[in-house]
């Protein structure tokens, strides 16, 4: 039987084991960690017991548009989504709040002068939703299906997310589509800087952003569970430096290796068997800012100025479009802001068993440069308080995580980069190298499908997919 080694369990990891296991593949996933899971793992020991905390991944517009997790049907295996009434809420300084919600209703009521403008630029993305997660969750080198769905939406991605968010002529609405722009992770004011802010906002009102029931490792279970239906097996605990340790790991030389790994974890394994191009564009492949993240457990609810706000699973905290961008830009240069955008989320709003009696998990994490060595804990608790006078004291517990301390936990955020790549113009457009094939390595058999590859970073799984494709054409 054709065998087959995935290095790495986060969900493209598992997709591609998935794939592989499907076609016949005796498969087995070698994990570092002592749990699989890598970005979608969950933590009830975090702040105060039995309170879970979402580690790293929390919500899932590309889980639940994901062609190839659709296909699974995960929820045979236990996995329920829960969807907040609203999706996205992004507070002001002047007590206005900006709703994404599935129902583009409400988001158009709560813009108001811009409301009519925002449904003309998210209903044909909405209305042609299905056809274009089908191209954009594919390399860019591909022959189109729907070349005119596609052409409409790249000819506004390409655009910087400034240019989109001048569309608008009040604040609510340019700040709300710049701070789900700023998800990128970078400046705003380049080539392909719309792209993120425009698919994630018309996922929100086609299916929504929700959250995995239990936890975000639900969705690890449930790829667990799918993996073993079609006998693929996990082994944690088990780190992989080289190609040739794996005759030892796993008893004989496997004829596909696939690589859930960052580009610095490729050049690590695969080392002087990559071709000399190949080695080169893996050593320049560049990392983006890091995440600084805050786990709290607090006492009731935070009291947003606007009540608006506990309506909304995750919340945006960046004030207004111009600062978000200053913002961006400032942790792209290696500068950490003196108020950095927060991303928060309150899943306990729609998964009350996450809490314990009136205590509540609240997930928050702030853009800090690369590698950022400082403390940002009193950055992201002055950013609540701003849009919530008193949050402070509701802080019942919490706990930290910096750019190192997520390097340590998953060797695939280098220098706490949670998408294992910077999104820059070129590495949204060609990541992680200029290929035609950008998940072959250029050595037979071996293959990278992390979020280093098409389509970038999210739980959706499709790197996996993708790459166990390209592994199985080429048996």
């Amino acid at each position: 039987m054709t065998s087959a080694v995935v290095v790495g369990s986060g969900p493209n990891g598992l997709a591609a084991a998935i794939r592989l296991a499907q076609a016949g593949l005796e498969v087995t996933v070698l994990e570092a960690h002592s749990r699989a899971g890598g970005g979608t793992r969950t933590d009830d020991q975090l702040t105060v017991p039995g309170v879970v905390h979402d580690v790293c991944a929390a919500f899932h517009p590309t889980g639940v548009a994901s062609p190839y997790f659709a296909s699974l049907d995960l929820e045979r295996h236990g996995l329920r989504w829960k969807w907040p009434d609203v999706d996205l809420a992004h507070p002001l300084d002047d007590g206005r709040v900006a709703l994404a919600a599935r129902d583009m209703d409400v988001t158009v009521a709560s813009l108001g002068r811009d409301g009519a403008r925002w449904r003309r630029i998210f209903d044909p993305i909405v209305r042609n939703f299905d056809d274009l997660i089908g191209e954009v969750f594919q390399p860019l080198a591909h022959v189109p299906r729907h070349p005119l769905t596609l052409g409409r939406f790249g000819a506004k991605a390409i655009t910087p997310a400034t240019w989109q968010a001048a569309r608008f002529r009040d604040e609510p609405a340019k700040a709300l589509l710049t701070g789900v722009a700023a998800h990128k992770f970078g400046t705003l004011t380049g080539p392909l800087g719309s792209s993120v802010g425009l698919m994630l906002t018309g996922a929100a009102h086609a299916v929504g952003w929700p959250v995995a029931e239990g936890g975000t490792e639900e969705i690890t279970r449930a790829l667990l569970a799918e993996l073993a239906a079609h006998g693929g097996t996990v082994r944690t605990g088990v780190r992989v430096r080289s190609l040739s340790s794996l005759v030892e790991l796993v008893g004989s030389a496997p004829d596909v290796v696939l690589l859930d790994t960052a580009p610095a974890g490729v050049l690590e394994i695969v080392g002087d068997r990559l071709p000399t191009r190949v080695r080169r564009a893996l050593t320049e492949y560049s990392y983006g800012p890091a995440a600084y993240k805050v786990d709290f457990a607090i006492e009731g609810d935070i009291p947003w100025t606007n009540a608006d706000c506990l309506r909304a699973g995750t919340l945006h905290l960046g004030g207004s479009a111009k600062e978000m961008v200053a913002t961006e830009a400032a942790t792209a240069r290696g500068e950490m802001p003196e108020r950095p955008f927060v991303l928060m989320g309150q899943q306990y709003v729609i998964d009350s068993q996450r809490s314990q009696g009136t205590v509540n998990p609240i997930y928050a994490y702030a853009h800090v440069p690369q590698g950022y060595a400082g403390d940002a804990t009193e950055a992201v608790i002055g950013q609540v308080e701003r849009f919530a006078p008193g949050f402070r004291d509701r802080i019942v517990a919490m706990n930290t995580r910096s750019p190192k301390d997520w390097e340590e936990y998953n060797p695939n955020y280098v220098g706490g980069d949670i998408s294992a790549g910077a999104n820059t113009w070129q590495q949204i457009a060609m990541r992680p190298r200029l290929a035609l094939n950008p998940y072959a390595l250029g050595v037979k058999g071996v293959y990278l499908c992390s979020s280093a590859t098409p389509p970038g970073a999210g739980v959706h799984g499709m790197g996996g997919f993708h790459a166990a494709e390209t592994a199985l054409a080429r048996l």
